[in-house]
């Protein structure tokens, strides 16, 4: 039996309050729902399956007790996350990973949690449910990307959208606008799917029938539809520029490729010293610049000669300037930075256009509160010297280019890259080293390059140790991508962009709006919640909803 009632002021006509699903039913959607979410990233590249993850998680969570709507959304989370960040667990040992994926999942127990919180509202004004699924998707993703020590934005629900006609939402309010529409649209569906059962057990004043499925199905596949006619940005306006990016490889992976720093070097100089060799030849176009990418020189050239002369030499064969991805000691004992420094042949580092990255990461390139991590786990003194993060965005001038410079999991944070744009970029430059992790991760983190290159309306490129590499154009479509753990060189004539798309402009704006709005409807919650309304079918739950007969064991759960 379906609840039918009107609390007094409650504004719409009789609605049909769907029950909470049985306990098992909501475990298995929680479930289906985190996998079918990790299936919407790569390498696998399902996006269409992100609105449906999102409809089950939501389904799951719906109407039941705080407690269960958290429980429900830890599941998904840990469906998502253990299988997702497993590259984690390649060459640390399976705590960090673990403890990884469980704080992740924590922040989707805290969606479910909310879910469940606002079910009185979304009973009520039928209209607001893909509205509020979408809203708390996106208030979700700004605390996770921000807590603790600066956040962990991988696996946003808006980069999985990489090959999606969603993607071109990005241009008018980035990640956060891609992810509520995404969100939005699984929200349509989990609507439908509840207008669909409560039509089947109710009688006057509920449309059941498929007639809401169709409708849920079409307003969804109508956002995607939608995304195909959004303009993008151009990135035409200030020339083109050759590039190539040189992947050297490295002998081994794993964590141990500090080891073989100076094969590393030697790697990426020789394959450089090849390209020019080509150049020469007329068998390759001769290069405006070279990128190397991060760690390629773990030796501080800046005080080590040998490696200095090692990236000179590439530096004047190939004749143009190297943004190397470098080591640098200091600037104080125990510390180093991870440096982008333009390199120029005959006269070498120029050290006014260097980028320092911004954002280290937490236990992996500085350890917060070091005595108490190593009574977790001992890898942490893997970390001997600690990175300190740079202060300025990057911004580097190399000759008639200038590059927006950001240093590997930076790209997943919105003002690093934004703050390179706003700052003057024509390019974006992602300098990564994936040697210690493996190609789902590679692949994940070129899905946020493309992300990038919409938003931007700048065409962009990434750069790692062992692959993916590629360039990236302003459509978000890849082109020259190379393989994985293999050495390659691609070189390719791109398009220099000097102006901003809608994102660009408004920058944190709309995600400032979405969260807002979602605090919002969970205040608007309140008095929906305190609400004591009498029902002959059942006893009263969780802040005033009604139960059908036989549905409060459910709920309770």
């Amino acid at each position: 039996m379906v609840d039918t009632d009107t609390p007094v002021g409650a504004g719409p006509d009789p609605v049909a309050r769907p029950r909470p699903l049985p306990l098992w039913v909501a475990v298995v959607a929680a479930l289906a729902g985190g996998g079918a979410l990790l299936v919407a990233f790569p390498p696998y590249g399902l996006w269409w399956l992100a609105p449906v993850g999102v409809a089950l998680l939501a389904a799951a969570a719906h109407r039941r007790r705080l407690r269960g709507g958290a429980g429900v959304g830890a599941l998904a989370g840990l469906a998502l996350f253990v299988p997702m960040l497993a590259w984690t667990n390649l060459h640390t040992g399976y705590l960090p990973w673990l403890l990884l994926s469980g704080l992740q999942a924590c922040y989707l127990a805290l969606l479910g949690l909310a879910t469940a919180w606002v079910s009185p509202v979304v009973d009520r004004w039928r209209w607001s449910w893909p509205v509020v699924t979408g809203l708390l998707w996106v208030a979700q993703e700004a605390l996770r990307d921000r807590t603790p020590f600066g956040g962990f934005p991988w696996g946003r629900l808006a980069f999985s959208q990489g090959d999606s006609p969603l993607l071109r939402w990005a241009v008018l309010g980035g990640a956060p606008l891609v992810t509520f529409v995404a969100a939005l649209a699984g929200g349509f569906l989990v609507a439908a799917g509840f207008r669909f059962a409560a039509g089947r057990g109710t009688t006057a004043g509920v449309r059941g029938g498929w007639a809401p499925v169709a409708g849920g199905v079409a307003a969804a596949v109508a956002l995607v539809g939608v995304g195909l006619l959004v303009p993008l940005g151009s990135a035409s306006g200030a020339g083109t520029a050759t590039v190539a990016i040189v992947q050297g490889n490295v002998p081994r992976l794993g964590l141990d490729f500090n080891a073989q720093r100076r094969a590393v070097l030697e790697n990426h100089a020789n394959a450089t010293i090849d390209l020019a060799a080509r150049v020469a030849a007329g068998t390759a176009d001769r290069p405006d610049l070279v990128v190397w990418p991060e760690n390629a020189s773990d030796v501080d050239p800046l005080r080590d000669p040998t490696a200095a002369a090692e990236i000179s030499a590439a530096a004047d064969a190939i004749g143009v300037p190297i943004l190397v991805g470098a080591v640098l000691l200091g600037p104080g004992p125990g510390q180093v930075r991870n440096t982008g420094l333009l390199w120029l042949p005959d006269t070498g580092p120029d050290q006014t256009q260097m980028y320092f990255k911004r954002h280290p990461v937490p236990f992996a390139e500085y350890i917060p509160m070091r005595e108490i991590a190593r009574k977790v786990s001992k890898e942490v003194d893997r970390v001997r010297s600690d990175f300190v993060a740079g202060t300025r965005p990057g911004v580097v001038r190399a000759g008639g280019v200038t590059l927006g410079d950001v240093i590997c999991f930076e790209v997943a944070y919105d003002d690093v890259v934004r703050d390179t744009v706003t700052g003057g970029a024509q390019l974006l430059v992602v300098q990564t080293n994936n040697a210690t992790f493996d190609e789902a991760e590679a692949r994940q983190q070129m899905a946020m390059v493309q992300l990038r290159a919409v938003e931007h309306g700048r065409e962009a490129l990434m750069a790692s140790t062992v692959g993916v590499s590629g360039f990236v154009g302003a459509d978000g479509r890849v082109t020259g991508a190379t393989g994985f753990n293999t050495a390659a060189v691609v070189v390719r004539r791109v398009h220099l962009g000097d102006a901003r798309t809608v994102a660009t402009r408004v920058g944190v704006w709309p995600e400032v709006v979405l969260v807002g709005l979602a605090v919002a409807a969970l205040v608007a919650a309140v008095p929906a919640r305190r609400r004591r309304v009498v029902s002959v079918d059942g006893p009263v739950v969780d802040g005033g909803d009604p139960l059908p007969a036989g549905a409060a064991d459910a709920e309770e759960r």
